[in-house]
């Protein structure tokens, strides 16, 4: 099922939630929502199940408007984060449980629903489990069952919202993988929320990037890491240290810092801001060099030296031990960059991003040349 989301807004009283969301999912494609706490997500996929309605926009799946449609009507599967299993029934009668409340001309037989629950169980590699009740369950095995609950319908699309959020890590892992197996061969369309990057860009085809209830960036991890299209993303990436910069003939300059590694950017000349993660930076001994070691600090593979700039700024990178230059304390050094996304300010009046006055944009040359 392919679903279009078109200018899609929503407030709670004064608090806009959702700020004119565009997307458009393709049919059997598993979308990742993003973001922090806040951002719009769980409201998005509230809307997409007809547990909450917009104030205004569009939301149509193959060619439906689904706006005008009764959750009920609507066959969504819906995994919740904690569950929302009936804990008096069996993990059999829950899985069961949305055929069986199906108007009585649309409701299959018996025979039917025993099959669909039994292939159900093998499908999710728990037919051990038929017999026993929620709370005689681990919770990898209780999410689960709330999958199969979804799954027993033959939903149209298939919502998961942070499905995962209430498992411990090692169990959260091996999960991941299990979940993209199940949408493969389930051939839904698939979106879940969730806060974890390593779980959206491990599982989704597509990852969309929301903070403050707007679309940030939408794209794969590999574009999305590589290529942050605004400082919210970057930093939300993991590009917590930001240089002051020059743009020069496409050129990033500034006093102690070496960017010659960094592709020229088509980028108006000016003040600009050089968003790099900790990793990104190596300290170079340079006596002539204008940043100094303050302390160093080694987790063994990791070194991690605290620096402070020419103007009194002060950044922690993170170096590879055994690859890693000699620094000492006091030791004057030049900052390497190795990668990292600049962004120039545009005239104020535009949408600010998260923390600016006005809104920053970063057009990489390659992009510019397409």
């Amino acid at each position: 099922m392919a679903i279009e989301i078109a200018q899609l807004r929503k407030s709670f009283g004064r608090n806009e939630v959702l700020k004119g969301i565009d997307i458009a999912v393709e049919d059997k494609e598993l979308i990742a929502l993003l973001g922090p706490s806040g951002s719009g997500k769980t409201t998005l996929l509230r809307i997409i199940a007809g547990l909450d309605w917009p104030d205004s926009g569009r939301l149509e799946v193959d060619g439906t408007a689904w706006l005008s449609i009764a959750a009920r009507d609507r066959r969504i599967g819906f995994v919740f984060q904690h569950y929302a299993l009936f804990p008096h029934m069996s993990v059999r009668d829950n899985i069961a449980f949305g055929m069986t409340v199906r108007p009585r001309a649309e409701r299959p037989g018996k025979a039917v629903i025993a099959r669909k629950v039994s292939e159900l169980l093998q499908f999710l590699q728990i037919p051990h489990l038929a017999d026993r009740l929620p709370g005689q369950l681990s919770g990898g095995q209780r999410q689960r069952v709330a999958l199969g609950r979804a799954l027993a319908i033959d939903p149209r699309v298939l919502l998961l919202d942070e499905p995962f959020g209430a498992l411990d890590a090692a169990v959260r892992r091996d999960l991941r993988s299990w979940l993209r197996s199940v949408h493969d061969a389930s051939e839904t369309t698939t979106i879940f929320v969730t806060h974890d990057q390593d779980e959206a860009f491990e599982l989704a085809d597509r990852v969309v990037i929301m903070g403050e209830g707007r679309i940030e960036q939408i794209g794969t991890a590999d574009q999305i890491h590589d290529h942050p299209a605004s400082p919210f993303v970057a930093r939300f990436m993991g590009a917590t240290i930001e240089l002051p910069v020059r743009i020069a003939a496409g050129r990033a300059t500034a006093p102690g810092i070496d960017a010659a590694r960094l592709e020229r950017r088509a980028l108006p000349d000016g003040a600009a801001t050089l968003f790099v993660r900790p990793a990104d930076l190596t300290p170079v001994p340079d006596p002539a060099g204008l940043w100094r070691v303050k302390q160093v600090t080694s987790t063994g593979a990791v070194l991690r030296p605290v620096l402070t700039g020419p103007e009194g700024q002060e950044i922690a990178v993170e170096i590879l031990r055994r690859t890693a230059p000699g620094l000492l304390a006091g030791q004057s050094v030049t900052l390497r960059v190795e990668t990292g996304t600049i962004f120039t300010e545009t005239p104020p009046g535009q949408r600010g991003q998260a923390g600016q006055s006005s809104e920053i944009k970063e057009i990489p040359l390659k992009e510019k040349q397409k």
